[in-house]
């Protein structure tokens, strides 16, 4: 099926070529999408040329898209939302700016296979063993991690340094976070690369961000938004007055600038 902007045809082809970046539940979705990226584009592009807007490709651009960019830069004009605006959407929106959870902590790592049931046998015998020995005596932690380990944190003495929620797989995290500072793990903690022996040193728990630390974050979202939105007026409004066969735009989001 071909598809129709006004004068210019939209064929199988170049519809099926679009196809690989608009990724799709079926193939009749991908190709829904696909030809709706292909009509906004011959829309913005008309529009670019019946007002002369030429531009030359820099950069990673193409030399449509960077007509497109220069179209959109002369018709879109966003007003920056001023001081009480962002404070208001701040205030409505607190639960976004957080920290994570951070923590310092170090770990002996004894590697295993987590299909060979061997050697995570082995590696949890002798995690044990080590185990005993610093909770013996904290200071030995260092030398056997040194001497043990098999993560690259063993030259610093197991140091893992401060590590964000989310930075370590969810295994180690759990025991983290039920963890005290200064606490060595009383139980070999398991994960899929192998055996851990954990000291947790300090715990950040999560806090809030005051405004005048996102105050840059907000204003760019709240632009970012408003951009977009104008942006799905301008290309409604061509769509209306433009001539399409072949595809419903009908309540359709615009490709362009998903």
């Amino acid at each position: 099926m071909t598809v129709r902007v006004n004068d210019t045809v939209i064929g199988e082809r170049e519809i099926a070529a679009e196809m690989q970046h608009h990724p799709a539940p079926s193939a009749e979705a991908a190709w829904q999408e696909a030809a709706r990226a292909l009509v906004v584009r011959r829309l913005l592009l008309d529009e670019a040329a019946a007002r002369g807007i030429e531009a030359e490709a820099e950069g990673d651009l193409l030399p449509d898209e960077a007509v497109i960019e220069a179209l959109l830069e002369h018709v879109i004009a966003v007003p920056e939302a001023d001081e009480a605006t962002l404070r208001r959407w701040y205030e409505a929106n607190r639960g976004r700016f957080r920290t994570r959870e951070l923590w310092e902590a170090s770990h002996i790592l004894l590697a295993a296979d987590p299909d060979d049931r061997d050697a995570r046998a082995s590696a949890e015998a002798r995690a044990k063993d080590l185990l005993a020995q610093v909770l013996a005596d904290r200071d030995s932690f260092a030398a056997l991690a040194r001497a043990q380990s098999d993560c690259p944190s063993a030259k610093d003495g197991g140091r893992l340094g401060q590590v964000t929620r989310g930075s370590l797989v969810p295994e180690i995290e759990t025991f983290l976070a039920a963890m005290a500072p200064g606490q060595i793990c009383p139980v070999v903690a398991k994960s899929r690369y192998g055996m851990h022996i954990l000291w947790l040193h300090q715990r950040a728990e999560p806090r809030e961000l005051p405004f005048e630390a996102v105050r840059g974050t907000v204003a760019r979202y709240l632009h970012d938004a408003s951009w977009r939105r104008a942006v799905h007026q301008f290309i409604a409004v061509l769509a209306g007055r433009a001539r399409i066969e072949g595809i419903d735009m009908e309540g359709a989001a615009t490709p362009l600038v998903q």
